[in-house]
Order: C-alpha cells, then structure tokens, then sequence
C-alpha cells in the first residue's frame, strides 16, 4: 500500500533503473567511440603500442555498450548470453595486445612520450567521466558487471598509460610503453575471464532455477 501511495512499486523502480541505464550507456558509448578515433591517430602517430591499445579498448567498450543497450530489459538468459559474448571479445582484445606488445618490443622502437602523456590524460578523463556514472549500476546480473570492469579496467590503463609516458621520457627507452601495454593484456584476460565466469553460472541456474519456480508445491 505504501508503495502505491508513494509511487515507488518494484515495477516503477525497475523501469527507473533501465531508463537510467540506458541513458548512462548511451553517453559511455558516444564517449568511448570519439576516444577510440583520437588514440588510435595518436599511437600511430606517436608509435606507442600501449596508445593502440587502449584505442582498441575504447573500441571494444564502444561495441559493448552497444550490445549492453540492445539487451537491456531481455530475459536473464539473454542478458548473460551477451555477456560471455563480450567476455570472449575482452579476451581476445588481450590476447591482441599481448602479440602486438611482444611485436613492438622485437622492434625496439621508442614512442613520442610527449604524445602519450597528452592523450593519455585525455583518455583519463573520459574514462572516469564514465566509471563515475556507471558506480551506482555496478552490481547486478553479468552484464551489467561487464559493463562495470570494462570502465574500471580502462581508468586503470589510462593512469597507467601516462605513467609510461612519464617512464619513456625518464628513460629514452620504449620498456615502459612495452609494460604498460602488457599490464593492460592482463587486465583485458582477467576483466574477459570474471565476466565469462558470471555468465557461466547464469546461464547454467537459469534451467534450474526455472524447474524449482514451476514445480508443484507438496
């Protein structure tokens, strides 16, 4: 009764929530597009295999996003689908940059640091801009938490990435460019492999979740 009255019934809360989220997953994706296309120029430009990286990170998100707008409001098992979905591509991402770092370290080539250190902290903001609006949906179904680790992953390439910046203009040596790339590898394989794990278990209760709710009471 106190629900009606107030207007805050379970089915007017969830419906809240959703349009929420996907206002908040609309303006992640808008942001995550327009920084793929700045960092991808500027790791070519500068030659930094941990820029390129996280341009493709930015990509990857930008495609999550859209895939986390297009289940929004689906049945769990559809939600969890689109998950593992997006876990598989996470861990391929990481497996990308792992050979591309492995690559750039046999070539030996030293990033512009000046480059990296600008755009790095470009990177930075947009993705705390958007870790920030995503906290308050960061627990729920495997989707929503996917959503979550992609924005918690990326802050935490972007702080490392200028800090290789810094490294390479310490240094004169591409090694932390080289580091930095391979962290964010491992982070983009363990991010995929949580996300994987959660959907797993969704979709294997999913079946028996649905035969307890609709077996006969005794």
């Amino acid at each position: 009764m106190a629900g009606g009255c107030c207007g805050g019934s379970q089915d007017n809360i969830e419906k809240l929530n959703d349009a929420a989220w996907r206002r908040v997953l609309w303006i992640a994706l808008v942001i995550n597009a327009a920084m793929f296309g700045v960092e991808m120029v500027a790791g070519v430009t500068a030659g930094s295999a941990s820029l390129k990286a996280d341009a493709l990170d930015f990509l990857g998100d930008a495609a999550n996003y859209a895939i986390g707008l297009g289940v929004a409001g689906m049945a769990l098992a559809w939600r969890a689908r689109a998950a593992m979905a997006k876990g598989v591509s996470i861990l391929l991402f990481g497996l990308w940059v792992l050979g591309n770092t492995i690559w750039m370290a046999a070539q030996g080539t030293v990033p512009a640091a000046e480059t990296m250190g600008f755009v790095g902290v470009i990177a930075l903001v947009a993705n705390l801009a958007c870790a920030a609006m995503l906290w308050r949906h960061r627990e729920g179904d495997a989707n929503r938490r996917s959503v979550w680790i992609c924005s918690r992953n990326d802050a935490i390439g972007n702080i490392a990435v200028v800090a290789a910046a810094l490294g390479v203009f310490g240094t004169g040596t591409g090694w932390p460019d080289i580091v930095v790339a391979a962290i964010m590898a491992a982070l983009a394989l363990s991010g995929g492999w949580q996300i994987m794990r959660q959907a797993r278990r969704e979709l294997s209760s999913g079946p028996i979740r649905r035969r307890s709710e609709s077996a006969p009471l005794r």
